[in-house]
């Protein structure tokens, strides 16, 4: 329906305030109490060394307490508010949320994927920051962060798109890097459609690529705890989940509706007593599977039509 230009504009929930806000430490009241092994943790020494490098990247989120005016409730930054403390700091500047439950604004973070952490180091790099002040903000060694730049070296910019909102780990990239481009764009599909992206899953992918497949093609594939035999097993068995994948989805789409349709007739046949009654009465295998597959009480065979 279209809108009268002179309508005033549809109504937005904001999320956050406009304004930053500087708040007394004191004064803001955490949600949650952290664990006793908080501060011994690599997260709490990452965001120490963070915030004693470059200062506080990311403000605390924090609602008004409807109870008492005088205090905010923290609904995320807890370790960043602890560190903050230890080191003597009084007031922070914190985004106000309009919503006081910690748990909804929890369930919308969307963490940072290896891929997304890679392009942020390497535009860095490019601002001109050197490798050890990087390594000093993250407290990682240097090899790691060389790690890090290196991360998508050898694999193929469609792979790289697959996957760069993932929770891959450095090993999924890899193996990649050991696979020819369109080997690479597959196993990245197979990844994505399995939600599966751990060190087992990928290398039993790359135990089941043909050799032809690799960038080493003419060197003999060796994975740790299998054999030989095993791996050709591996290789026929993929190439198969492979193409009954390819099937499923060319049609995926059509079955879908049909199976939706066919249920909702059967669910409307199992609301009829009659049918109910004469399925009963003469073909109860039947009956006991529409049941299960329309999830639909049964109607008693007595009541009327």
């Amino acid at each position: 329906m279209n809108r009268d230009a002179n309508q005033p504009p549809y109504d937005v929930n904001r999320g956050f305030e406009d304004d930053c806000v500087t708040i007394a430490i004191e004064a803001i009241l955490p949600l949650r109490t952290l664990g006793k092994s908080a501060k011994s943790s690599r997260k709490y020494r990452q965001i120490q060394a963070s915030i004693g490098e470059i200062g506080l990247v990311e403000p605390p989120v924090v609602a008004r307490n409807p109870d008492r005016s005088a205090t905010w409730l923290l609904l995320d930054g807890h370790m960043r508010i602890e560190v903050l403390k230890d080191q003597g700091v009084q007031d922070v500047e914190c985004l106000v949320s309009t919503d006081d439950e910690a748990f909804t604004y929890n369930r919308q973070v969307s963490r940072l994927a290896p891929v997304q952490e890679h392009k942020m180091i390497r535009k860095a790099i490019e601002r001109g920051v050197s490798d050890e002040k990087i390594a000093a903000a993250l407290d990682l060694n240097l090899s790691s962060i060389r790690r890090k730049i290196h991360l998508l070296h050898g694999v193929c910019e469609e792979a790289v798109a697959i996957l760069k909102d993932k929770p891959c780990t450095a090993a999924v990239f890899e193996a990649l890097r050991k696979m020819k481009t369109m080997r690479q764009i597959e196993t990245a599909e197979l990844l994505v459609n399995a939600n599966n992206y751990s060190v087992a899953y990928v290398n039993a992918i790359l135990a089941g690529t043909p050799q032809s497949q690799l960038l080493e093609s003419s060197k003999p594939k060796k994975v740790k705890g299998i054999t030989p035999e095993a791996m050709a097993r591996m290789e026929q068995e993929l190439a198969r989940l492979q193409e009954g994948i390819a099937s499923i989805q060319n049609t995926y789409g059509q079955d879908h509706l049909h199976l939706t349709v066919i249920k909702g007739y059967v669910g409307r046949l199992l609301g009829n007593a009659r049918v109910v009654r004469y399925l009963a009465q003469n073909h109860r295998e039947f009956l006991g599977e529409f049941q299960t597959i329309t999830k639909i009480t049964p109607v008693e065979a007595d009541n009327p039509d």
